[in-house]
């Protein structure tokens, strides 16, 4: 159980695991609070998935940041060479098929062994992922960690919780998916999940020494830039960029790579196995990565930020930006894209 303990209480604000032994089955009613508001642009329409890769040329560049948070630093020169990414962040649609040819069962999905977890009673391992709800009050010793939960049921077809739905949004990128789904995904494709490398320099979009995808502020007009949180987080949302959570695919507008999403919407899996910082490490005694808030578990990097990234907290909407996620588990403000590399024939 140290797994999912150690993970949720990790995810931004953590997730209580007094809470979710304490939890039914039923998702709580959150749709008033997740509802999209009218955006004045049109979002992308998806095309086949091979049509949507750009061919970012290779080069070098500084990776990395001294300015924000400890585990960004120290700055590197990094060569990468050429590679396509995907122009958008894998869809709900996309994912779907893959699961219609493959009948791949996501970690969401499994029940969990009971032998793997000998200190809870086994009728309260149940397959699920974490979700945020974002308070609608505040009282005297109310804890942040409410406000994550990890809800049984809730997986990828199912983002809310048990009886919720992702019709009407295929568009929208896919959550709650494990690092292994995303690897699954990205093999059954012919791709793989990008470098922690090869993600910065594409999210950077060639501007390398800007602290955003598109310059060095985040003034208020920007709000149209990116799926991010504006007001008082976790408190509250103004939605001024158009949506409360997550957006469908390509609403806003592309980097100069013509990627969509680099920033905000959700945070995306990379292949690199996350230390605290860029320093050389051996990995022969570290095989699975390092996070010393949560020593014993496996733990990769997740970058990009995600429409819970307000100016008041997180403020990890930076190319730079990483964190770092227990490989196992999904929650709802995860999702992925992939990478070939090489040139197509």
């Amino acid at each position: 159980m140290q797994k999912i303990i150690g993970a949720l209480l990790i995810l931004l604000l953590s997730a209580g695991l007094a809470y979710w032994l304490t939890t039914d089955n039923q998702a709580p009613d959150i749709a008033e609070k997740t509802s999209e508001i009218e955006m004045p642009r049109e979002c992308a329409v998806l095309a086949d998935h091979d049509e949507n890769m750009v061919w970012i040329e290779g080069g070098q560049f500084s990776m990395g940041s001294s300015d924000f948070y400890p585990d960004e630093g120290p700055i590197k020169d990094i060569e990468v060479e050429g590679f396509w990414i995907d122009r958008y962040e894998v869809s709900n649609a996309q994912f779907a098929r893959f699961i219609d040819e493959t009948g791949y069962i996501t970690v969401a999905e499994q029940q969990l062994n009971p032998a793997d977890y000998p200190d809870i009673p086994p009728d309260q391992l149940k397959p699920g992922s974490v979700v945020f709800i974002m308070p609608t009050h505040f009282s005297e010793g109310g804890s942040l960690t409410d406000w994550w939960r990890f809800i049984p049921g809730t997986n990828w077809r199912e983002p809310l919780g048990p009886g919720s739905t992702i019709e009407g949004k295929e568009n929208y990128p896919v959550v709650h998916v494990a690092h292994e789904d995303a690897l699954a995904y990205a093999e059954w494709a012919g791709r793989e999940l990008p470098t922690e490398a090869q993600w910065e320099y594409a999210a950077r979009g060639g501007l390398e020494n800007n602290i955003f995808a598109w310059g060095n502020e985040f003034r208020p007009e920007d709000k149209w830039r990116a799926n991010t949180w504006q007001g008082m987080f976790p408190a509250f949302n103004e939605g001024e960029d158009g949506h409360l959570a997550t957006a469908p695919v390509g609403c806003y507008p592309a980097n100069n790579y013509g990627l969509h999403d680099m920033t905000g919407n959700v945070w995306e899996w990379v292949d690199d196995w996350y230390f605290p910082g860029h320093q050389e490490v051996d990995t022969s005694k570290l095989p699975h990565g390092y996070d010393p808030r949560q020593p014993h578990l496996p733990v990769k990097v997740i970058k990009g930020g995600s429409y819970l990234c307000a100016k008041n907290y997180c403020m990890r909407y930076r190319p730079s930006a990483r964190h770092a996620q227990e490989t196992t588990l999904g929650a709802a403000h995860i999702g992925f894209r992939t990478v070939r590399n090489k040139q197509k024939s």
